[in-house]
């Protein structure tokens, strides 16, 4: 593995951990495409430094957790909204 791939993940991981964000937020807070985000987090980074994927796995599993929640939540606005416009 490329030495700027290593350090990108470890930085994705770091700044994970300091966000708590989505792969989305993260994704376009750097620049990278989503899928080079997740990838990097659940794929490469258990590879480079194991702390730190265990870390990330965590608030990941969080994210997967309370994403129906999520989702229902923006629904429900979005709903609103144009209950609203009417």
């Amino acid at each position: 593995m490329h030495e700027h791939i290593r350090k990108r993940c470890i930085r994705l991981g770091e700044l994970l951990i300091e966000t708590r964000e989505t792969v989305r937020v993260l994704a376009k807070m750097t620049g990278y495409s989503k899928s080079t985000v997740h990838k990097d987090l659940t794929e490469r980074l258990p590879t480079i430094h194991e702390g730190l994927a265990d870390q990330v796995k965590e608030i990941l599993a969080y994210h997967k957790a309370v994403r129906h929640i999520r989702g229902g939540e923006a629904t429900k606005n979005k709903w609103k909204e144009r209950a609203s416009q009417d």
